[in-house]
């Protein structure tokens, strides 16, 4: 792996069923359908619909011992069909249900959180070093029985790490952190090793992006140092749907593809189960591109450290840089009146940036040496990333109020904006840096994605003061804006709309998700800067929404639970009264923006 220039990371081969994974295979995709396991009809259908679409697998939940059962006749079924594609499992807190699961499909996915442990209580419990190795040995006693049923079998294990469902034992020595992610996921991993069972794929998901992007990375560190290189599954839990759930997606699973991490990937879109197919594919094929390219020579600089980034902190301009939120540059942008979504700059030459009152100009990197000290509180300077050399640096240094746009155009742009940036440190520079790329792209969902891979790579890098998003193509520069706010909202640095934390359904979903999402949006629209998580079930719903304001979590047929941030306030609301009760919960806490 190189933290410039692309190239995949060196992974393991699992075999599941006759797609294999990892090692120098493609990126495998896949999707989860929304049906009850114990409907065969149903389950197959959505299956098909998901495999058409171009899945290389396909999950379902599997709630008990039933579900489990009844996914070898859904197997068989597809099978009659002629559709072989791997089926996997998904399991939570019932072993005896994986136990049955790995006797039916080609892989089951398990939670270290919840597979033995009971739920997690968010009560603060100290164990001591004896109790800590004795819950080790609980969780020995009964994986081993599984893995032997595994192997027996041949059936691939997937070790599903989500933020939400930490046990007691891993919060009470390391807290709701990446840290504590990455050690429920070594505890398995390390009984895996000493079994010499090696069909095993690991994910360690988030909603957070920041959170997910940085427990990956410590993670292959932490599995580098012990010698381990299981394949990676790559994903953003309660993405949300529409342009959010794309942005979040791309920025956190195309950050860590673009470091040459994962081997598989699903988006999870509230949206039907087939949608996340052309979706995760475009993102996977937009990063494989890189494969090869030119040479990027890049030197990090001192004491960076990826796996814990610290933001770059330039000298402000006006109200650029520093420690402020990034700003957005537009392009024509003032021609199209959206009071929403209105970027900070916008030009309408080549030659100045305006804010709608003040004009400030815009120098290209020949023009360096004419620059004059001038009365303008801000000046921007244009150049390419690979224009950046020692000398251009030392007249860098010499100019007052001076915006750096950084340019690339380089087929791995990521590597060459990483480039500028540790060039730029190491060169003593001190001034605001703008990230600005151009593409072009005819459809929005398509730039959608890329930008959100781009940006969100540096700025989760902890690098650029603002975005400067352009599109050759006839895309809406409202659309484009939007675009360059989501991706700062993705990366949580610049919050400028409310953020719907909510789940992609599964089998477990308890009411119409889609429905749900739409009237909790309509509701609540114009409500800025709040997080509201919408799950559909209790398995990672008040975890999930560890960082959300409020909680809407589905609590049995019919039923809503209702959260103030990790906390039930009321239980087993007729869903007919949910939404209005969550406004009023809202409104309790003085929350409600009129």
């Amino acid at each position: 792996m190189s933290y410039f220039n692309y190239s995949k990371r060196k992974s393991s081969e699992v075999k599941i069923g006759d797609t294999l994974l990892g090692g120098s295979n493609p990126i495998r995709i896949q999707s989860m359908t929304n049906t009850c396991t114990l409907d065969t009809l149903s389950s197959v259908e959505q299956c098909i619909r998901i495999i058409n679409a171009g899945a290389d697998y396909v999950r379902l939940t599997a709630q008990g011992e039933r579900e489990a059962r009844n996914l070898g006749e859904i197997r068989r079924t597809l099978n009659q069909h002629g559709y072989n594609t791997p089926l996997i499992a998904d399991i939570h807190f019932n072993p005896k249900a994986a136990d049955e699961a790995a006797r039916q499909v080609e892989k089951v996915r398990i939670n270290p959180g919840n597979f033995v442990d009971s739920a997690r209580t968010f009560k603060k419990i100290e164990f001591t070093d004896e109790e800590y190795a004795q819950e080790i040995e609980k969780i020995r006693k009964r994986f081993i029985p599984f893995l032997n049923i595994c192997r027996e079998h041949g059936t691939a294990i997937r070790l599903g790490v989500n933020h939400g469902s930490l046990s007691d034992r891993i919060m009470s020595r390391y807290g709701d952190t990446p840290e504590g992610m990455v050690e429920s996921c070594m505890e398995f991993l390390r009984i895996c090793q000493a079994e010499n069972f090696h069909d095993v794929v690991i994910s360690i998901k988030a909603s957070n992006t920041c959170i997910m992007v940085r427990t990956v990375r410590l993670l292959v560190r932490e599995m580098e140092q012990e010698n381990m290189n299981y394949p990676l599954h790559l994903g953003v839990t309660e993405a949300g749907d529409g342009e959010d759930g794309r942005i979040k997606s791309a920025v956190g699973i195309g950050s860590l593809l673009a470091d040459g991490i994962g081997d598989t990937i699903r988006v999870s879109l509230s949206e039907e189960p087939e949608a996340e197919i052309p979706v995760a594919k475009k993102l996977a094929d937009y990063i494989s591109l890189r494969h090869r390219h030119d040479v990027i020579n890049g030197k990090l600089a001192e004491e960076y450290d990826y796996c814990n980034v610290t933001r770059r902190i330039s000298e402000k301009v006006s109200y650029i840089g520093g420690n402020g939120h990034p700003v957005v540059l537009g392009l024509n942008a003032g021609k199209e009146k959206n009071e929403e979504f209105q970027p900070d700059f916008y030009s309408d030459s080549t030659r100045f940036f305006t804010d709608g009152t003040n004009k400030y100009p815009l120098f290209r990197i020949a023009e360096i040496d004419s620059i004059t000290e001038s009365d303008a509180s801000i000046r921007f300077l244009f150049l390419d990333c690979s224009e950046l050399t020692s000398e251009i640096a030392e007249k860098i240094k010499l100019l007052k109020n001076t915006v750096l746009i950084a340019d690339t155009k380089h087929i791995n742009c990521v590597g060459e904006w990483r480039m500028f940036f540790h060039n730029a440190i190491s060169f003593g520079i001190k001034n605001p840096i703008i990230l600005s790329k151009e593409y072009n792209e005819t459809d929005i969902e398509s730039l959608q994605l890329k930008a959100g891979a781009d940006f969100g790579a540096l700025l989760l890098d902890g690098f650029g003061d603002g975005i400067w998003l352009r599109n050759k193509s006839q895309n809406s520069q409202t659309d484009i804006i939007k675009t360059a706010f989501s991706i700062l909202q993705a990366v949580r640095l610049r919050i400028t709309k409310t953020e719907y934390i909510s789940c992609p359904s599964c089998g477990r979903t308890l009411f119409n998700l889609q429905e749900t999402i739409a009237r909790i949006k309509e509701a609540t629209k114009g409500q800025t800067g709040l997080k509201i998580g919408i799950m559909g079930c209790i398995v990672n719903g008040p975890g999930e929404m560890a960082d959300a304001d409020y909680g809407y979590v589905g609590a049995g047929r019919g039923k809503v639970s209702l959260y103030k941030g990790k906390t039930c306030v009321e239980q087993n609301i007729e869903e007919a009264l949910a939404v209005q009760k969550l406004i009023d919960l809202i409104k309790r806490n003085g929350d409600w923006q009129d």
